[in-house]
């Protein structure tokens, strides 16, 4: 009764150790997987559907909050400014939050598409990055077409995004050592620096031992 008593402790123990330590393994497999370029692994390892979401909702409230900033630029662009901007975010983040847009963008460590483009043109907007000067021409010059005044400032964000893009990948360091640390039972971070851009990625528990995942807190 005893050795079984034992062994069953011993069991136990290597359960808790296996499932108290399977998030570190999984960063460990997605760090090694950036470093050797292995798209198709981090793109399988992502709940897009809890993604894609939350994504959308950081650049929104962004984007709200910068407007909350310019009180002159939201009064003249109205309900149909914020709207328009909000569907071209989410249009950003469906195109470039993909398997086959993950897999690319890490494949060539960021050489930017256009959806990557398109998404780092949605971030630059959201994050008070707007060019007032032209946004303001725009918006008299046009006349209360909303759609064509946020398309010209995409296009310039586009642009700007897309020469920032390459130098920091050019330049921009990763980091070492990620922070890795539990958020919950289920919850697990991984904090660092890609490409000279600070972000965290959090990870949900799925089952016992697997991971995916469902959010990057945007810098």
């Amino acid at each position: 009764m005893k050795k079984l008593f034992t062994l069953l402790l011993l069991l136990f123990v290597i359960a808790v150790i296996i499932i108290g330590g399977s998030p570190y393994y999984r960063a460990y497999q997605l760090k090694n997987a950036y470093d050797a370029k292995d798209g198709a692994t981090i793109a399988a390892a992502i709940d897009y559907e809890q993604l894609r979401p939350s994504i959308n909702k950081q650049l929104t409230d962004n984007f709200a909050t910068t407007m909350g900033q310019y009180p002159l630029v939201a009064e003249l662009g109205g309900d149909a400014l914020t709207e328009a901007a909000n569907e071209f975010i989410n249009q950003a983040v469906v195109g470039a939050i993909t398997p086959e847009n993950i897999e690319q963008l890490i494949d060539t460590q960021g050489q930017a598409n256009t959806a990557t483009k398109e998404l780092a043109a949605a971030w630059a907007i959201a994050s008070n990055q707007i060019d007032l000067k032209i946004l303001i021409r725009d918006m008299i010059v046009q006349r209360g077409d909303v759609k064509a005044v946020v398309k010209n400032q995409i296009q310039n964000m586009m642009t700007k995004q897309a020469d920032e893009l390459e130098q920091h990948v050019a330049k921009g360091t990763d980091s070492a050592k990620p922070t890795l640390s539990y958020c919950g039972i289920n919850c697990f971070t991984i904090s660092g620096q890609v490409k000279g851009y600070p972000l965290t990625i959090e990870m949900q528990r799925q089952g016992l031992i697997d991971w995916k995942i469902v959010d990057v807190i945007l810098p």
